[in-house]
């Protein structure tokens, strides 16, 4: 899996991480586990919208100044507003990008869409490893409101 031109295993992760929790310390720290190098991608502030409906609750700069803060993280970039920006992808570099249990994602038509660009990347789905009825950033939200909002 390594790479000939590196010496380390490069894992790439993409996400909003919104309202850090459980669950994404899961992911991160399971990705982490699948090489040496941790990178993530956090969508930027324009792509919560289009893809969540929402207005994100962190600005795209503060959430990656909070996933910088973590053990398990090395890099951390902000990724351009739409798609995946795979100009930056290829920047990165990296043997295996790991999809979230929740994203969605086709593993095969991403591996395929990497290769397109050029990209030698495995591509691998982390499972569920806590509830996802309450590790959710829309579940929090929902939780707050019923809560706090009355």
């Amino acid at each position: 899996m390594v790479s000939p031109k590196k010496n380390k295993i490069r894992v790439l992760v993409g996400g909003v991480f919104d309202l850090l929790h459980v669950g994404h310390v899961h992911f991160l720290k399971q990705a982490r586990e699948l090489g040496d190098e941790l990178v993530v991608i956090v969508a930027s502030d324009e792509t919560v919208r289009k893809n969540k409906r929402r207005e994100p609750i962190n600005t795209a700069e503060d959430r990656a100044e909070v996933l910088r803060a973590l053990r398990y993280v090395d890099e951390v970039y902000v990724g351009a507003p739409g798609g995946i920006d795979f100009g930056l992808v290829k920047r990165i570099d990296p043997d295996v990008v790991a999809v979230g249990p929740d994203q969605a994602f086709n593993c095969k038509k991403l591996k395929e869409d990497l290769r397109r660009h050029g990209i030698e990347a495995e591509v691998i789905r982390i499972p569920y490893l806590y509830r996802e009825d309450r590790a959710k950033t829309s579940k929090i939200i929902e939780r707050i409101v019923e809560t706090y909002c009355e």
